[in-house]
């Protein structure tokens, strides 16, 4: 057998392993969803859904904790999005490439790697204790923020990286300023993933409950919230607070929640994935 022959062999069985990583990890999806969606879709109805927490798994619903989720939701997209879009485009377009850069480069990118639950312990430390804003929805969003911003920045300066030079030669040829060139040329022909990036990073903040167990958000809330210094509960405490009862009612009610938080995770990418080809087909080099 002759090399050739060798390195073919090793291509062929490089495949295989892959198609059948690829599979298995569909296997484990798919036999997880049919059990969450068996135990949980006959308890999905209007009364779940509109329902408050109640110690009867029967009467129980999710009412405060997707109502919680979709405010920690908007306060983090309202925070993050300026925030993060901004740090990006500094970042890539502004900043000089010194030391100082280097250093905040390599630490954003290892940012995006750290636990969320460290993420919770430095929001309980500034945001509850020194800022004083206690176990409310503002305090949440920032600690979320805080987690999401490294993406949020990643993702932006990768979009910008990708937009061709000569975008931004002919737009300084014809006169226009920096300022211009970013908001006219550059943001526009970006927007599609930057947009995906953003909506990806708040479909990891709506399934996170570490952080925000870590700063007190509440298992049992028996109201809706009202302002951003409300308590709260949110989908994943909820879950993660009914996974925790012996009793079997409650587990339909966790998978049936599971449910509802895949359809809002799916919901966003959905979102994400349409806004993207929408734009990339406005965009013609």
């Amino acid at each position: 057998m002759t090399n050739s022959d060798i390195n073919r062999f090793k291509d062929k069985a490089f495949q295989a392993f892959g198609i059948f990583c690829t599979f298995l990890g569909l296997l484990v999806l798919a036999i997880f969803l049919f059990n969450i969606l068996q135990q949980g879709l006959s308890r999905i109805d209007w009364d779940f859904i509109t329902s408050l927490p109640s110690r009867r798994a029967a009467r129980a619903g999710i009412l405060t904790a997707w109502s919680g989720t979709l405010w920690i939701l908007v306060l983090t997209a309202l925070i993050a999005f300026p925030i993060g879009v901004g740090a990006g485009i500094y970042l890539e377009e502004y900043a000089k490439k010194t030391r100082l850069a280097d250093f905040l480069e390599i630490n954003i990118a290892n940012l995006a790697g750290v636990p969320s639950i460290i993420y919770g312990l430095l929001g309980l430390e500034i945001f509850v204790r020194q800022m004083q804003l206690g176990s409310s929805l503002l305090a949440g969003a920032l600690t979320l923020s805080l987690l999401v911003l490294p993406i949020i920045i990643v993702t932006t300066r990768e979009a910008i990286k990708a937009v061709p030079g000569s975008i931004r030669d002919g737009s300084n040829a014809l006169g226009a300023s920096k300022w211009q060139t970013i908001w006219h040329q550059v943001l526009p022909a970006s927007f599609g993933g930057i947009l995906t990036g953003i909506i990806l990073s708040l479909s990891r903040a709506v399934g996170e409950a570490a952080p925000l167990i870590v700063i007190g958000a509440l298992a049992y809330v028996p109201f809706v919230p009202s302002s951003p210094m409300s308590a709260f509960t949110v989908l994943p405490i909820q879950i993660f607070n009914w996974t925790s009862r012996p009793q079997a009612a409650f587990q339909n009610n966790a998978a049936a929640a599971i449910i509802f938080l895949l359809l809002i995770t799916f919901l966003l990418n959905g979102i994400a994935v349409y806004l993207r080809n929408r734009q990339q087909k406005k965009i013609k080099w």
